[in-house]
């Protein structure tokens, strides 16, 4: 009997205490798993666009998890300039440095070039994606590879800086006064290579003039020391150097191309078709930052100026001639009637057949159309590359 006792007695504590460790081991068990599935929804929630204090801890968390992810789907877009690094970048650079590039979901790099009919070359060879460029040596390049053509996307510069220029103390008025001077440029130049239709529609014979070929960096210095009486050139080039090297506004004369009869559109993004046809997502996300861009250069060019300069790991760049060639650039190439009422980007194909036939009797090429090196397919919708209004843009200062 007292066994029997002692034995229930050791059964009833037995019991308690297994039922005590049960307890207590169910509320760990519970309380891991309720930790567990705050952490899962904490980690599987969207990261917020804005970042607090509070918010650190798991912002970093979210962040290096993410990561990863994001890096892998950016698609790198490597850029030939047309020449050096200039305020004519602009656009392309505050969408670079604003991140617009970035939410498109692409890593855009850059550089520099060495002239358009240079883009157009190392473009063909595939090392860049997309070069800025015209679409005239792009014709060019075309008709000696009829199988590796190259396309426009968009005219970011709706008229062409083609121009003569030289100094009114040279006694050239008129472009009849070219008639027997003489006159410099680059080989490669194209209002040199455009000439001869400069010369049938302002009425003088095209062997009228003498040249004189120089390096690119020698052509304003020449204009200057007067071993030639007048250059060829993109005025956007021309016209700060001249400036920096002690000629004011007033001194010299400017022939433009677009209003002697070739209205030429300027520069245009441009991309191989085989890039283009395997990539189009990209080329509509590059399209839509860049002009992005430009509206915000266009709304506060004093703001996309000092960000160019601050940019130049040269240190040597020139604020004023930047200044100068922005200017110049916003009020005739990138702000026109037409882009006013079109949006950017885009062009009248009226004006642009003709251009491209004008440019077929200069460069001597095979007949091409308009869509044959121009498509709008990829840019925008209107509404998103409209020009800002006037009473929204500030002065360049």
């Amino acid at each position: 009997m007292k066994v029997a006792f002692v034995y229930s007695i050791h059964t009833q504590l037995y019991t308690a205490i297994m039922h005590h460790i049960f307890k207590k081991q169910l509320h760990k068990i519970l309380l891991l798993a309720v930790s567990t599935a705050v952490l899962a929804a904490c980690n599987s929630a969207p990261p917020s666009s804005t970042t607090t204090s509070s918010d650190k801890p798991a912002a970093t968390t979210t962040t290096a998890q993410s990561a990863p992810t994001d890096k892998k789907a950016k698609q790198d877009i490597r850029v030939q300039l047309p020449f050096l690094k200039q305020s004519l970048d602009a656009p392309l650079i505050w969408a670079i440095e604003k991140g617009y590039f970035a939410e498109e979901g692409l890593n855009v790099s850059y550089e520099r070039g060495f002239g358009n009919a240079d883009t157009i070359s190392k473009l063909g060879t595939g090392k860049y994606d997309i070069g800025f460029s015209d679409i005239y040596n792009a014709m060019e390049f075309n008709d000696k590879n009829p199988n590796d053509k190259i396309l426009a996307v968009a005219m970011y510069q709706n008229k062409a800086p083609f121009s003569i220029v030289t100094f009114k103390a040279n006694g050239i008025k008129t472009p009849a006064d070219l008639v027997g001077k003489k006159m410099g440029a680059p080989a490669g130049d194209g209002p040199r290579k455009l000439f001869p239709l400069f010369a049938k529609e302002v009425k003088i014979a095209p062997d009228s003039v003498t040249w004189d070929t120089m390096e690119p960096k020698l052509r304003e210095t020449f204009l200057l020391q007067g071993k030639v009486d007048a250059v060829s050139g993109f005025y956007t080039s021309v016209i700060p150097s001249l400036i920096k090297g002690g000629k004011t506004m007033d001194d010299i004369q400017i022939f433009f191309y677009d209003e002697f009869g070739l209205d030429f559109y300027g520069n245009g993004i441009l991309v191989k078709q085989d890039f283009l046809t395997k990539n189009p997502e990209a080329i509509k996300a590059f399209l839509k930052a860049y002009f992005r861009g430009m509206q915000e250069v266009v709304k506060d060019p004093t703001a996309a100026l000092d960000l160019v300069v601050s940019t130049d790991q040269s240190k040597l760049m020139d604020r004023d001639a930047e200044k100068l060639r922005l200017k110049l650039a916003i009020e005739r190439m990138y702000v026109t009637s037409e882009v006013e009422a079109a949006g950017f980007g885009g062009v009248d194909m009226k004006r642009l057949e003709k251009s491209i036939a004008q440019t077929v009797e200069g460069f001597k090429l095979k007949p091409v159309t308009a869509a044959d090196v121009f498509t709008d397919k990829f840019l925008p919708a209107k509404e998103q590359r409209m020009v800002p209004l006037a009473s929204d843009r500030k002065p360049l200062l």
